[in-house]
């Protein structure tokens, strides 16, 4: 799989608890796609973009490593993504 739908990834990378959300989230500008904000919850992403999500009280910058087929368990979705923030181990 070379692209995968903007919200299924982020629901397949448990960035949210469901695809709705997913795409609520990416529809009310809150999803940037290369520092580009993107409004279209079926716009397609490919490995090494780099997703900003804005939360709740806070931001998470993502680079897509992969893509999921199913939505697996928090192990399985921690592949799916490098977390530019995490403090270097």
């Amino acid at each position: 799989m070379e692209r995968q739908r903007l919200d299924k990834w982020l629901w397949h990378a448990r960035v949210v608890k469901a695809r709705t959300s997913a795409a609520e989230l990416v529809e009310r500008g809150h999803v940037r796609i290369n520092g580009v904000r993107e409004k279209a919850p079926g716009h397609g992403i490919k490995a090494g973009d780099v997703i900003t999500v804005g939360l709740d009280h806070s931001v998470r910058v993502l680079k897509v490593l992969g893509f999921a087929e199913r939505r697996g368990d928090a192990t399985a979705a921690r592949v799916l993504y490098d977390d530019l923030q995490a403090p270097p181990e």
